[in-house]
């Protein structure tokens, strides 16, 4: 079994919580015997799959595997070209790590995404664009890390697709996906 869910900001992807309050995974009715794939960060939202099928993990997070991953940041700033380049060409030093290429643009305007609660910080004098970055790894915080090396620090993160798998999901919904839809999972 897979599954898709639209993380929401504020929680945390695991089914017990590390303080008393916290929402987690148990908080959204998911089958028994289910797992998260990979992680987003507590204050990261979007496409988290969980699976029981033994090796799903491995098989999707294998570094030599370079399995892509999709993200909208709205970062503080208007990145220039020669910040795209630079997240681009990778080689940002991150916790004693160099980060591989990906892929950047600046998307014009905002893109069609749920209003987040609560909202990202407005700051009227400094203003914010959206970058879509796509990366064949995922450590730790890196897009986050990655775009304030580049100057322009992530209000908003969202992952959007693993692979060519896009999912509609609002916030906090989920879906049991269908054997051409686990399909997209697996293409570059």
């Amino acid at each position: 079994m897979v599954i898709a869910f639209h993380k929401p900001y504020g929680v945390l992807c695991q089914f017990t919580p590390d303080q008393p309050g916290q929402r987690t995974l148990a908080d959204f009715g998911f089958p028994a015997d289910v797992y998260p794939v990979g992680r987003l960060d507590m204050d990261s939202e979007g496409l988290l799959l969980l699976s029981d099928e033994p090796g799903f993990n491995t098989r999707l997070l294998e570094p030599k595997l370079a399995h892509p991953r999709t993200y909208l940041a709205q970062v503080e700033g208007i990145p220039t070209h020669e910040a795209l380049c630079m997240l681009e060409k990778g080689g940002i030093l991150i916790q004693g790590y160099r980060t591989l290429p990906c892929q950047a643009r600046l998307l014009d305007g905002e893109p069609a995404v749920e209003p987040r609660v609560p909202p990202v910080r407005f700051r009227q004098s400094i203003p914010t664009a959206w970058v879509e970055l796509r990366l064949t790894e995922g450590k730790n915080r890196q897009v986050r890390r990655m775009t304030a090396a580049a100057g322009f620090p992530t209000l908003r993160l969202i992952r959007v697709a693993i692979g060519k798998f896009e999912s509609a999901l609002t916030s906090g919904r989920w879906e049991q996906l269908g054997p051409q839809e686990i399909g997209r999972i697996w293409l570059r």
